[in-house]
């Protein structure tokens, strides 16, 4: 249902932003719809139809869809009506748990147009959960002389829902010893205590049983109870007091299962039972169990379970330390999860055009897709590339939305299928990738005209050629495809002295054979000029022409014809001359002939078939001319006689027969000046050769041409993007990582340690230098801090090994003696001289070694709730006033680091002037860092 139709406290609003832009940008809008929880499904959220401008039948012909991201679609599209209804049952705390809005996002696409609208519901919390207690009883051990006043916490009720209906109060039966204080956190969490009023009597009675309800402001109100069961217990004069208030650690996602994260620490000055500390969690989710584990007696948190950031990146929870009678302390244990590149890119296409046309125009869009990767901050920064040599590019959407638009124009005829490869990156280190394919076929328009192989064809047919004999075969080819590519033939219509051409040549118009249709004669005609057309069957249809040459061949019917030198009719020749000083290859004279005939029929050749000379004059075979082979000499005759024969090539061949005369002498120049060969006839076949010569040139010149503009466009194209390179500033530089890591605003640091500790609410402006992920739960102090308060001294670290052994340890302070029984340890009976030496086994030092850690932090961490006022050494002032450091040994003097000899110094003795023994008082620093 619609939130303003049938909610009586709650409104819908609408706002609906468009954004107009170019012809090629994409509409964006913005909605925004209000509804409670827990309605119904099918239940109207709004009237999408309406807020876009469309009509309810618009819809399906429109292909208006929601568009998932992964998550589970919690409304729907009524198609009928054009509203936007819900799904299924929406949990407010489900979705956004305590938030204090719950948004749900999520984009509708407009199919045709590939439009986005981003929609958001707000989901409205309604009062449907009650407060609840994670424990129904809750136990409490309070020691009989404990004073009036001393306040004990008790686990506070959970209520997920927000607002008034959230957790408002809380509630105790009346009883003359308790009363109960409501403390309001930071946060808003409300936190019960229980206050004693009274003295207990544990002779009058042992056992004091209480009802905690709590309540919320819904209306009408929801609450929960539990059961308070208040013991009274002997006298137990220490109560568990843990090194620091607040323990923080930082570990990556990806540290492996039982991994310890930190050791907690509490001290119980009592002997025996009473100082038996052990450990545990007072409240603590299901979840949080399966994934952290506490030692109950050595305080060592480890992981159970893998670390997710993605689930959640910090962990808030208590640890409680409680004595053997049953007094409890409570600290805070934060748990910050950095987030490691773990997760890849993820690419979910939205919408794409499995084929476009050829003549889509550019700046088309052919897909959207949808990029996100669960990692957060640099990790989580994803970018998409396709390959450069594509016509394709993309364009950023609304959101992560990507758009795959066309970049240029195509050509089926180049590349019918384009797979595209999407590769999304996001910027970790090192980053990680994903890649998704998309196959996309470019669709075939008729835009090219059927093409023949040569500009124009010649057919040679022999006379006397049978009737409908094939004589040829054109081919035109399209590289269009299907209908576009079907090619039919025709011949244009001319006519040939009279009849038309059609009467003597037909062609087929699926295979493009031509036909005789009746014998030829090469005396009535030698050639037929034709022009064949070839058509596809595109719409419009493209047709191109090429002409046809039929050149009939004539049979060998002919001999050849001497036509130089002529005949005379006594049958014998003119005299030729020829010098006596001619050299060898002298032109005397040539022999000229044709044959009527055509083609290989009319090929003459020649050849000297007697001579009355042998070995003086060579004829040549092609040219009939007639030179002489070597000189001349005075023995050789005035007069020489050749006969030569002239064949020509057809079958079978016919040949002709003449007679020369050559008269040798050299007394006669003006008459040899006056002999010249006569002229080559013109030579048709030589012509045409001239012709392919000239268009074989051309065609070289013309791509060579080509290469050179297409080399000068690559070079200026690699010069300009060289140019825009050095304009932009290449790369930018890295951004050097943070050195100093916080939590919350609160940071921490190797502070000085004062044997009296005073903490200031300014405190916080402590420096804190956390490790290398790899030391995720060691503090490593790598600038020195002064603070001006007086009360704080320094203790000397030594970070370097080499240098541990040049320093000598300084001895116990005397003034802090103590008996074997008031000295620290496991049971507080370990065996020691009084001087004070190191502890003795691993488990003590460890315990040493963190409270000297975790003091230091104190003392740094401004938010202590523990600082009381100098002299108490922190204790809180419920303990009452007589627990002094008079009271307190110092065990500073006794403590050591594992792997370094320095010694606390007594901060008295600074106050006091003196210098401790065995020291200098002044902190030093090692001369080089310690190495990973």
């Amino acid at each position: 249902m619609a939130a303003r139709q049938r909610g009586g406290d709650y409104r819908a609003f609408i706002l609906l932003s468009i954004l107009l832009g170019t012809q090629s940008e994409v509409w964006a809008a913005q909605i925004l719809y209000s509804v409670p929880e827990e309605t119904e499904t099918g239940s109207f959220v709004g009237n999408i139809a309406k807020d876009l401008g469309l009509e309810p039948k618009d819809l399906a012909v429109r292909g208006v869809r929601i568009v998932s991201r992964g998550r589970t679609q919690l409304f729907s599209l009524n198609p009928r009506s054009g509203s936007l209804v819900t799904a299924g049952r929406i949990d407010r705390e489900e979705l956004c748990a305590q938030s204090a809005r719950c948004l749900v996002n999520f984009n509708i696409l407009v199919e045709d147009k590939m439009n986005l609208y981003r929609i958001e519901v707000e989901i409205m919390d309604i009062n449907d959960n009650a407060p609840k207690f994670l424990t129904e009883e809750m136990n409490v051990k309070i020691m009989e002389n404990t004073a009036p006043g001393v306040r004990f916490p008790l686990n506070e009720a959970r209520d997920p829902d927000v607002g008034t209906n959230s957790l408002q109060s809380y509630h105790l039966s009346p009883n003359r010893h308790f009363s109960l204080v409501v403390h309001t956190g930071e946060d808003g969490t409300k936190y019960p205590e229980l206050v004693l009023e009274q003295v207990l009597d544990r002779e009058e009675v042992a056992t004091h049983h209480l009802l905690l309800t709590a309540s919320d402001g819904g209306d009408p109100p929801r609450s929960g109870t539990a059961r308070v069961q208040v013991t009274a217990v002997d006298v137990n004069d220490h109560a568990p007091i843990f090194s620091l208030p607040q323990y923080q650690v930082t570990v990556p996602e990806n540290v492996p299962v039982g991994t310890r994260l930190l050791t907690i620490s509490a001290i119980d000055l009592d002997e025996g039972v009473n100082g038996e500390v052990t450990y545990s969690f007072p409240k603590i989710t299901p979840k949080i169990l399966q994934i952290f584990q506490l030692n109950s007696h050595t305080g060592e948190l480890s992981t159970l379970d893998g670390l997710d950031y993605e689930e959640s990146g910090y962990y808030e929870m208590e640890v409680q330390a409680q004595d053997g009678p049953g007094s409890m302390t409570r600290a805070k244990v934060l748990i910050t999860i950095l987030d490691v590149n773990d997760n890849a890119p993820e690419v979910t296409v939205t919408s794409v055009s499995s084929s476009i046309p050829e003549d889509t125009p550019p700046g088309t869009v052919v897909a959207l897709f949808y990029l996100q990767d669960r990692d957060s901050g640099k990790n989580g920064q994803v970018t998409c590339t396709i390959s450069e040599d594509l016509p394709f590019k993309l364009e950023r959407s609304i959101d992560n939305y990507y758009r795959l638009v066309t970049a240029e124009n195509l050509d089926r005829e180049k590349f019918s299928t384009y797979n595209i490869t999407l590769k999304a990156t996001d910027g970790g280190s090192p980053p990680l990738s994903t890649t998704t394919h998309i196959a996309m076929n470019v669709a075939d328009t008729n835009d090219n005209p059927p093409a023949f192989l040569q500009s124009s064809y010649f057919v040679y047919v022999p006379e006397n050629n049978p009737r409908g004999t094939s004589i040829f075969s054109v081919t035109a080819h399209d590289p269009d495809s299907n209908e576009n590519a079907r090619v039919t033939y025709s011949l244009s219509e001319d006519t040939l002295q009279g009849p038309s051409v059609s009467s003597y040549v037909s062609i087929n118009s699926g295979t493009g054979v031509l036909y005789a249709l009746h014998s030829f004669d090469y005396e009535q005609f030698r050639d037929l000029q034709l022009r064949v057309t070839a058509s596809d069957s595109g719409d419009p249809p493209l047709s191109s022409n090429v002409s046809l040459s039929i050149f009939v061949l004539d049979q060998n019917d002919n001999t050849p014809e001497i036509l130089y030198p002529s005949l005379p009719t006594d049958g014998s020749t003119g005299v030729e001359l020829a010098p006596r000083s001619a050299e060898p290859g002298y032109l005397v004279t040539k022999v000229v002939a044709v044959d009527r005939d055509s083609g290989q029929n009319a090929w003459l050749s020649y050849r000297l078939l007697k001579a009355s000379e042998p070995g003086l004059f060579v004829v040549g075979l092609h040219t009939g001319e007639v030179r002489t082979a070597r000189a001349l000499l005075d023995r050789d005759a005035l007069k020489q006689s050749l006969v030569v024969a002239v064949q020509d090539h057809g079958q079978p061949p016919l040949s002709a027969t003449v007679t020369l005369t050559v008269a040798v002498a050299d007394s006669i120049p003006d008459v040899l000046a006056d002999l010249g060969g006569p002229e080559v006839p013109h030579d048709s076949d030589a012509s045409g050769l001239t012709l392919y010569l000239v268009v074989a040139v051309a065609a070289v010149s013309c791509v060579f041409l080509a290469f050179v503009i297409v080399l000068l466009a690559l070079r200026l194209r690699r010069w300009r993007r060289s140019h825009m390179l050095q304009a932009s500033g290449g790369v930018p530089g890295s951004v050097p990582a943070s050195q100093f890591v916080g939590v919350d605003g609160v940071r921490a640091f190797l502070q000085t340690y004062s044997h009296e500790v005073s903490l200031t609410a300014d405190s916080r402006r402590s420096h804190v230098i956390f490790p290398q992920p790899n030391y995720a739960d060691t503090l490593i102090s790598q600038e020195s801090y002064e603070k001006k308060d007086p009360l704080l001294t320094s203790i000397d670290f030594l970070e370097c090994k080499d240098e541990a052994h040049s320093i000598q340890q300084a001895p116990p302070n005397t003034d802090w003696r103590f008996s074997q029984a008031q000295r620290p340890g496991t049971s507080g009976s370990q065996n020691g001289d009084e001087t004070g030496t190191w502890p003795n086994n691993q488990f003590d030092t460890e315990m040493l070694q963190a409270m000297i850690l975790a003091s230091a932090s104190e003392a740094a961490d401004g938010s202590s709730t523990l600082g009381g006022g100098a002299g108490t050494m922190g204790l809180s002032a419920r303990y009452g006033p007589q627990f002094t450091l008079q009271h307190v040994p110092d065990y500073r003097q006794n403590v050591y680091i594992p792997g370094s000899n320095a010694t606390l110094t007594n901060a008295a003795g600074k106050r006091d002037g003196k210098a401790p023994a065995g020291g200098n008082g002044n902190k030093k620093k090692s001369g080089k860092k310690e190495k990973k």
